[in-house]
């Protein structure tokens, strides 16, 4: 029996689409990774029941250090952008945390760099709080461990197997797909070769954490799986490929998830829907498993009010790239190779080889 709503929020369904297809559907996914964190910096002593925790967050990640304060019986202070939605702030509220919010912006790295410098203002008003850092410290990684040996009992051997298991996400801090990365490609076959682990990254356009800040969209960048400013916990080395999506290219994947299948899920899950689909159908071998971080609640005007407009998924497939240069909306994939992070950069450098 769950001791907190937050471990049950954390824990997520595997959902076999078909026989090839996999979706990792959770509640609020960075519960996961907020409730591990907490409780390795209370077992470490770097912090103490009662003491705050701070961290800047555009919507999952405040929702879930609020549910790890309350669960340890910490304070929590957010600096939230806008995109932080009337039902969550009321739920934070609710749950004693503290938010505050950034004035409207349109521009995502003003955005980021306006509330990375609250932090620090915070920070100097008052030295004793705890910076969470959940875009750069990897304490973030360690909640994914245990659902990382679920998905390797749960696939059917696809992680250990001649088949070979492709993991698709967004990337956003890099802590989720990562970790199970890491995790899955640390274990190894009965032959003993290591396990046949692909990671697929999906990304916004006007994200720079793989060079594509040049690219604007039109309509919005995806929250949470982008970034205007360096990410310390996205490993680049650890990604065989890159997707990115456009907003109404993941309005269309979300929208056909939810007629075809029956799941309700965030933008970001309609982008990872739509880069697995097309992962399977060029490795039909391959067992392809897709995260879906979030519920689609907070996109019911911005999303799936819009169903109508949605294109058929068998109008839309990507653009092949060798390098950011050849970027082009509203899909675009290139093959990563697991190229280290000097490689993330804009199209006037090499592209990784």
């Amino acid at each position: 029996m769950d001791q907190h709503i937050a471990e049950a929020i954390g824990r997520p369904d595997l959902i076999r689409l078909d026989d090839r297809l996999v979706c990792l559907r959770f509640e609020t996914m960075k519960t996961v990774s907020a409730l591990a964190a907490v409780r390795h910096l209370l077992d470490t002593g770097a912090v103490r029941r009662g003491d705050t925790l701070l961290d800047s967050s555009s919507g999952i990640y405040a929702y879930a250090l609020a549910l790890a304060c309350h669960r340890y019986g910490m304070r929590c202070h957010i600096v939230g952008s806008t995109t932080v939605d009337r039902t969550l702030c009321t739920q934070l509220a609710v749950l004693g945390a503290t938010l505050e919010r950034m004035e409207p912006c349109r521009d995502l790295k003003l955005d980021q760099k306006r509330r990375v410098e609250r932090i620090h203002e915070i920070l100097a008003e008052h030295p004793e709080y705890h910076w969470m850092r959940q875009y750069h410290d990897d304490v973030h990684y360690l909640g994914y461990r245990e659902i990382a040996d679920r998905i390797r009992e749960a696939v059917g051997g696809a992680a250990g197997s001649a088949t070979g298991l492709t993991v698709v996400g967004g990337v956003g801090s890099g802590a989720s797909t990562g970790a199970f990365a890491r995790y899955l490609r640390a274990e190894h076959t009965p032959a003993g070769a290591p396990a046949d682990i692909e990671l697929v990254g999906v990304q916004p356009y006007g994200s720079l954490t793989f060079g594509a800040e040049h690219v604007p969209d039109p309509e919005i960048i995806i929250a949470g799986i982008g970034s205007s400013i360096p990410f310390g916990n996205v490993a680049h080395e650890l990604y065989d490929t890159l997707h990115w999506i456009s907003f109404d290219a993941a309005l269309a994947g979300s929208v056909d998830l939810l007629r075809r299948h029956a799941v309700f899920a965030g933008l970001s899950t309609g982008a990872a829907y739509l880069a697995a689909r097309h992962e399977r159908e060029r490795a039909p071998e391959r067992t392809v498993l897709f995260i879906a971080a979030d519920t689609g609640h907070r996109y019911v005007d911005t999303v799936y009010a819009r169903h109508r407009e949605a294109a058929a998924l068998a109008d839309l497939a990507p653009r092949e790239v060798t390098h950011q240069g050849q970027l082009t909306l509203p899909w675009s994939r290139m093959r990563w190779n697991r190229a280290a992070a000097a490689a993330a950069v804009s199209p006037r450098f090499a592209p990784p080889r």
